[in-house]
């Protein structure tokens, strides 16, 4: 019996509509329906709110609902009432007018606080500038040299069913970005190509990525963690595969990586003048292929027909090599599902995966590019 009326009691306190969280409360089980409180100051301020006008919100039900239902009871036909007449009360509707009114300004003073403290993005320890694409995120470092895109890591075996689903599926990527705790951090959100939307519930942080347009939202970090979420905005065929991570680590950890990254930053602008034997650039191509080109044309190279064309045999992998380069490199006009790469992927990269396509799926073309050639055909431009 006690069981049944905490169960009830958690239904109640929990029963407004939001993402789901799944937690435990003391002394009551918690149905996974309510906000998460998160890990940070803006997050444990929304979700108090949402508890605050929850609360204010069951208590004007109660008394709504239990003077109507006292009133239907107390006052019932039955025992000769009759209905009483106060059409054009000025009292009455005075009363049911200020009351209402002197609830919403009671409300409304937390919520334009919690309001001012979600948009005060002054003041930045650190900036970093989110660029959505389908679909991936780009993660550029405002003031460093480091920018990098995050990739969904899920391995596509468990995506077709051929192993089990893992703990983080669909949640787990291959660059996290990364941030100092207790550092206050400004998010810059755009996009590349259509309407994304990066969420990360625990942060508290909720914001649409709009092409030729800035957006911007911040976070204090309080827990050493990894906090994860995606994309919120429908954006194309593999929406479902743009996820967020957020590794949060001391600020010591956070400069040793960001020196790290610095470092292969360095060192990656040092392999463009770096001449490649051709496994190296094929074994490279087949991982770029996999990250960036598998989801449209397939991992075997077959594409989508009528949707999106097979690599195996194409004009394009085996035609003329400035044009494999353009269309990689460029993108096509006639289809904006094929973007451009060459702001996307290093010199390095754009020249692993072109050696790649051409000599995949039975093309065999035997050409290698080095990224030199990736330089000088964009400097020709």
């Amino acid at each position: 019996m006690l069981k049944g009326f905490n169960r009830l009691f958690a239904l109640l306190a929990t029963s407004l509509p939001a993402y789901s969280a799944f937690a435990e409360v003391e002394g009551a089980e918690r149905w996974g329906v309510n906000m998460t409180q998160g890990v940070t100051e803006v997050s444990r301020t929304t979700y108090d709110l949402h508890m605050l006008i929850f609360w204010i919100c069951v208590a004007i039900g109660v008394v709504v609902f239990g003077v109507m239902f006292y009133s239907m009871w107390r006052h019932r036909k039955s025992k000769g009432y009759k209905a009483a007449q106060f059409h054009e009360s000025t009292a009455v509707e005075l009363v049911w007018t200020i009351i209402p009114t002197l609830i919403l300004v009671l409300m409304a003073i937390p919520a334009t606080k919690t309001l001012y403290d979600i948009y005060d993005t002054g003041e930045a320890d650190l900036d970093i500038m989110i660029t959505g694409y389908q679909w991936k995120w780009k993660y550029d470092y405002l003031g460093t040299d480091v920018s990098f895109f995050s990739n969904l890591s899920t391995p596509r075996s468990q995506i077709d069913n051929q192993l089990p689903k893992g703990e983080n599926y669909l949640l787990e990527v291959d660059e996290p970005v990364v941030v100092p705790v207790g550092k206050k951090i400004r998010f810059l959100f755009t996009a590349n190509d259509v309407i994304h939307a990066w969420w990360v519930p625990e942060l508290a942080v909720k914001k649409d990525a709009i092409p030729g347009f800035i957006n911007d939202a911040w976070t204090r970090i309080e827990e050493p963690g990894i906090y994860r979420g995606q994309c919120a905005e429908l954006c194309g065929k593999d929406h479902g595969f743009m996820p967020v991570v957020v590794k949060a680590v001391p600020q010591e950890e956070y400069d040793a990586w960001l020196s790290e990254r610095a470092a292969s930053a360095a060192k990656m602008r040092e392999l463009t003048e770096k001449t490649f034997d051709f496994d190296e650039l094929f074994a490279m191509g087949e991982k770029v292929y996999n990250r960036n080109c598998a989801a449209c044309h397939q991992p075997n190279g077959q594409g989508v027909p009528g949707t999106f064309p097979a690599i195996a045999g194409s004009q394009i992998a085996t035609g003329p090599l400035d044009e494999h380069l353009s269309i990689v490199v460029d993108g096509s006009p006639q289809n904006p599902a094929m973007q451009a790469f060459g702001p996307q992927l290093s010199e390095v990269d754009l020249a692993a995966v072109i050696t790649y396509q051409r000599n995949a799926f039975g093309n065999d073309m035997g050409d290698t590019v080095q990224p030199v050639d990736i330089l000088n055909f964009k400097n020709k431009q």
